[in-house]
Order: C-alpha cells, then structure tokens, then sequence
C-alpha cells in the first residue's frame, strides 16, 4: 500500500508542478522524473514500490480499452486522413533514424579521434 501511495504523490506533485508552470511537461512525466530521483536519492526504496509497481505494469492493457475506444468513435475521422497519418508516420520515422544515425556516427568519430590522441601520447 506504501508503495501505491508513493507513485500516486510522485503522480500528484508532477501534476501539480506541471500546471504551475503552465503544462509545458506534461504532468505525468514530470511525475515519473520525481519518482525516479526519489528512487535515486534513496528517498523511497524500491521494495516498497516493486509490488505496486508490478500490479501496474501487470494491468496495462486495461489502460489502453479508453484510447481503443476513443479511435473507434474516431474511426470515419481517421479513415478520411489514412493517407497524411501513413506519409506522416513513415516521414518521421525516416527522419528519425536519420538523425539518430548521424548523431551516432558524429559522436562515434570524435569518441575514435579522441581514443587515437590518448593512445599516441
């Protein structure tokens, strides 16, 4: 029980500092940053949050039943942008790995030339 109230405060504090600095963050995430540097900072041990945590984690389909709804109400929306949500989706996942791709080669060179200069001195 311990455990559960631990994520629901850490859930709580992250909405509430989210809508007191305008909800920039969403409130859930910034919960979940709270959460975890509690964990960190040994402010809360995770064997009193490991049992709550698992129950959640266990149920999660159950979540997801409203969002499946809310698309099937949304379904003649959706059916209408099939084209611009599929180009949408390939585009940015293109653009993704891309970048990610680059970003890993750029720090993978300079991590070598920086080896290269240790090793020769």
């Amino acid at each position: 029980m311990a455990g559960l109230f631990c994520i629901l405060l850490c859930w709580l504090l992250g909405n509430a500092l989210s809508y007191c600095t305008g909800g920039y963050v969403s409130g859930n995430i910034v919960g979940m940053v709270l959460l975890f540097a509690a964990l960190c900072l040994h402010w809360v041990r995770p064997e009193t949050v490991r049992p709550a945590a698992r129950f959640l984690l266990g149920s999660m389909a159950l979540f997801f039943v409203p969002f499946g709804v809310g698309l099937m109400v949304s379904y003649r929306v959706i059916a209408d942008n099939l084209w611009a949500i599929v180009v949408s989706g390939i585009v940015s996942t293109i653009v993704v790995l891309v970048s990610v791709g680059w970003t890993f080669q750029s720090f993978n060179r300079r991590r070598r030339k920086n080896d290269d200069t240790v090793y020769r001195s």
